[in-house]
């Protein structure tokens, strides 16, 4: 991998804690109850939060861009979501919740010169991506952007991840990967072990049958791990969503991306040992 792409994935996992956290943060979770979500799992309100720049969509819409998770599962929260609270509403939701879990957890930071840089910068990179058939990346880019750094900061963050989610997304798809196979191919490299697929709402059938159709294409075990096929498959994924997520970052330069790096270190160790985060996920942040 280039330096440039490793600098690129690098910043990714700098951000993908500061923008993960909010669906795990207590304070999210009385917003959403507010509205009128149950919050006795995060599902109900994790659709909610992340589809709703997209508008009042439907499941097959949301099934479509998030990709990995199962048509059933979607269609347990939308479009129901839209009943307990409108798309607008939901949004003016996140950007207090925002406010208050960075509150909570960064406290008197968030007003801090320092902050305000790291917001700077990264939004200057959110300003620069290319969201063309990117629509969850399009559609937070097309919110209005708040005056407070410290949610100017997250909102950037949102559309940096997003941007990468999508252009993951189109990736998988050229490597004729179905959102079911593509987890099941994730799991094989040891990207997480399989039980934290189960989040994603795929049935052991469909997961048994997932895994069958790539062993026919020569790119798993009989056991389930990747094949050496399977290997070099799922890492030119992963090289071409670098590649699609570099755009962004060159326009920060190499400078631009130290700087932000060193401003985001020591917020990113914070909301790592918050124990907000879950020790493993469907990312496999720092394993891929």
């Amino acid at each position: 991998m280039s330096d440039e792409l490793v600098q690129v994935r690098r910043m990714w996992h700098l951000l993908e804690p500061l923008h993960a956290v909010f669906y795990y943060a207590p304070e999210v979770f009385e917003e959403a109850a507010d509205l009128g979500y149950a919050t006795d799992e995060r599902w109900p309100s994790y659709f909610a939060w992340r589809a709703a720049p997209l508008g009042a969509v439907g499941a097959d819409r949301v099934t479509e861009v998030f990709h990995s998770f199962s048509p059933a599962t979607v269609a347990e929260h939308i479009p129901a979501g839209w009943d307990v609270a409108a798309p607008g509403a939901v949004l003016d939701a996140r950007v207090r919740a925002v406010d208050r879990a960075y509150r909570a957890l960064f406290g008197d930071r968030v007003d801090g010169p320092e902050f305000a840089e790291a917001a700077a910068l990264a939004r200057r990179a959110a300003e620069a991506a290319d969201t063309t058939g990117r629509p969850l990346a399009g559609a937070n880019a097309a919110l209005p952007w708040s005056d407070a750094p410290h949610l100017v900061f997250w909102q950037a963050a949102t559309i940096l991840r997003e941007h990468r989610g999508d252009g993951h997304v189109a990736a998988l798809v050229a490597a004729g990967l179905d959102p079911v196979e593509s987890l099941v191919s994730f799991a094989a490299i040891g990207a997480a072990p399989p039980e934290v697929f189960a989040s994603r709402g795929w049935s052991g059938a469909e997961w048994d049958a997932a895994r069958e159709r790539l062993a026919a294409r020569g790119l798993l075990e009989a056991d389930g791990t990747a094949t050496d096929a399977g290997r070099a498959l799922r890492a030119e994924v992963e090289r071409r969503t670098d590649e699609s997520a570099a755009g962004p970052w060159a326009v920060l330069g190499a400078e631009g991306r130290e700087r932000l790096a060193d401003l985001l270190g020591p917020l990113w160790v914070e909301a790592l040992g918050s124990g907000l985060l879950p020790s493993e996920t469907t990312l496999g942040i720092g394993k891929v």
